[in-house]
Formats: structure tokens, sequence, C-alpha cells
């Protein structure tokens, strides 16, 4: 068994992780972190892991935490992963990342948009965690920056288009919506229940910060650099992603014509399911699994195609990516410990 430990267990993302690693074949949790629950068994925080694991949060860093594990998720905020993973692959751990701090390759478009960055030195050797596009670098890397949930979801739908060059990339327009779950677990007014239930809004309209991740992988697609409108929104449930795209067609092509390409591009992909002709993803269909689910509709009028696509933000956005990302470098079966039934309903 391969001892696994979480870097700040006591968020969503971290009980996601919790979860999925007690159900994995090949790993053993062996040591969760947090200031908060420090002393406190991670189960009576989140008693859905009841009966399942009697790991009890600590709060300890560099090399003691380094010897409790053979590979880390740092499920910590932006800032703070940067100061955690150089101790653990300077103590020889592999690390996959749950932060932003390793996505952004540019550290100046990453200051831009974040803070000044620490780790400067690791950021040419991260590899980007999406094993769709980047399988074989993951296979060999010691650290990984798992993607943020909204561009897992718009990458992915967009991905066989930008490949062969199918859609123009000058005017891509992009509407996410987004369960509370999204924000994290901290107590902030925005995500109340009184202000969360009954309603529907944008926010972070033009600013929000996986601008420039979306950015940067849909120009490497292409070979030529994309700016995009990306506009979130929160939805009031609790989990899940819906990404709606709309991309202008160079060429007539037919619902059929596109879903012959996305399903050439995806037809080894046993995480991305196509939706046949005619019918589109919701977020119910992959609740608690990590399946992203994708959908077209050419709008002839117009001559645009529509993508959308729906993913489970702790899961495929987060966790369940995560798993993917450590499955590929530490040998495992890549869909070890994720083979989830969505949960409906």
């Amino acid at each position: 068994m391969l001892k696994a430990g979480i870097v700040g267990a006591s968020g969503y993302t971290g009980v996601e992780l919790t979860r999925l690693i007690c159900r994995h074949p090949g790993l053993e949790l062996t040591v969760a972190t947090s200031r908060q629950y420090a002393g406190q068994k991670l189960a009576a925080v989140f008693p859905n892991l009841r009966g399942l694991t009697d790991i009890i949060c600590e709060n300890i860093s560099g090399r003691e935490l380094a010897g409790r594990a053979d590979v880390f998720f740092t499920a910590v905020p932006h800032q703070t992963a940067m100061a955690i993973v150089p101790e653990l692959l300077t103590a020889g751990r592999k690390v996959v990342d749950l932060s932003a701090d390793f996505r952004i390759h540019d550290p100046a478009v990453y200051e831009q948009w974040y803070q000044a960055h620490s780790a400067r030195e690791l950021l040419s050797e991260a590899v980007y965690g999406l094993p769709e596009l980047y399988r074989e670098s993951i296979r060999g890397a010691r650290l990984v920056a798992n993607p943020g949930c909204y561009p897992t979801s718009i990458i992915l739908g967009l991905a066989p288009l930008l490949k062969d060059g199918l859609v123009r990339s000058d005017n891509l327009i992009i509407d996410s919506k987004s369960g509370a779950t999204g924000a994290g677990r901290g107590a902030q007014v925005g995500t109340l229940y009184c202000e969360v239930a009954d309603g529907f809004r944008a926010y972070k309209v033009a600013e929000h910060r996986h601008t420039p991740e979306i950015e940067q992988e849909l120009s490497l697609l292409t070979g030529e650099d994309i700016t995009v409108s990306f506009t979130p929104h929160l939805l009031p449930i609790s989990r899940g992603i819906l990404s709606t795209i709309y991309a202008d067609l160079k060429t007539d092509v037919t619902d059929d014509d596109l879903f012959a390409r996305y399903e050439e591009f995806y037809k080894d992909e046993y995480f991305v399911r196509l939706c046949p002709p005619g019918q589109l993803p919701a977020t119910q269909y992959v609740r608690g699994s990590n399946f992203c689910d994708i959908g077209l509709k050419v709008d002839p009028r117009t001559k645009r195609v529509i993508i959308v696509s729906a993913i489970d933000n702790l899961v495929k956005g987060a966790a369940g990516q995560a798993i993917q990302n450590m499955n590929l470098i530490c040998g495992f079966k890549e869909n070890d410990g994720l083979l989830n039934i969505p949960i409906f309903p």
C-alpha cells in the first residue's frame, strides 16, 4: 500500500480526497493536516467518513510531515502551497497540488492575478494535470498542478474544436455556473443559505482568477494567443459545474460531424462521456463522479457551435482529478478509486 497524505484536510476538497482515498485499492491515508481541527478525528469533523477512517488531524509541516507519506495532496489556499510544496519535493515526495500556485507557467501572469510567487523555480517543472491532454508528461512528474474546476470543464469542452482549427479562436464566449462548494468551506456572506437559495447571479465578471489558466491552455492547443470572455455564476446547489461555450464555426458542419470528431478525440478517455446528438449534459448526471459529460449543438442561423459540459466541481474539478493524476505518477490504473457511479437523483 502506498502511503498518502492530505495537507489541508478540513475543506470540501480535503473531505472529498479522504472519501476517495478510503475507497482506493492501493492507498492508505497516513496523515491529514488541519490547523483548525488539530487533535480531532476527521470523521468527527465530517461524519460522512464515520467508520471509514480513524485519522486524526494534525498541525505539522516540514520534515516531520514529509516523513509520514509517499505522495501528498496539497489542498491549501493559494500562496500557502508554494511554501509547503518545495519542502515535500526536497524530501523526495511526489505532490499533486490543488491550489493555483503551479498552474500558470509565466510567473508574471501569475503575479498579475494572484500574488508574488516564492517558488518560481518549480513553475517550469510542474505539469498541468489534465490527463486527457498531458497524460504522458504527468506519468513522469513529481509535481502535478491540478487544474481548476472551471478550466477543466471548459478546456475539455473546447479541445477537439481548437486542436483541429474548426472554430475561430478570437471570439470565444464562456458562460459557466458552479455550485456553492466552489467557494470553499470558509464562512462568508455570499454563500450563506439565504444568499444563495432561490437565486442566481454572476460574480467576478471579467476578473475571475481562472481566466489566465483557461487562456494559457487554450493558447497551447492552437499555438496562438487566445483571449476569452469568461463569466462565472453561482448556482443555488451544493456541487456541480455547467459550462456553456459559444464558438464561431469556420465551415459548415452538422451536429453529427462534430459528434464524430469528439468521439474520435476522446475515444480512449474513460472519464469523458459524450452526449449523443440531440442530448445535452446536466450536473445531476455527473454528481459524485469523475466524469465530464459533453454535448454539442450547431446553430446554422448564427454559424456557431454551442458546447455544454458538466462536471462535479469537487471530483473531476478537484479531488477526483487529483486522484487520477496521482494514479498516473504512482503507477496505478488511471481509474483506480474513481469508479463511482454518478449519484442520481
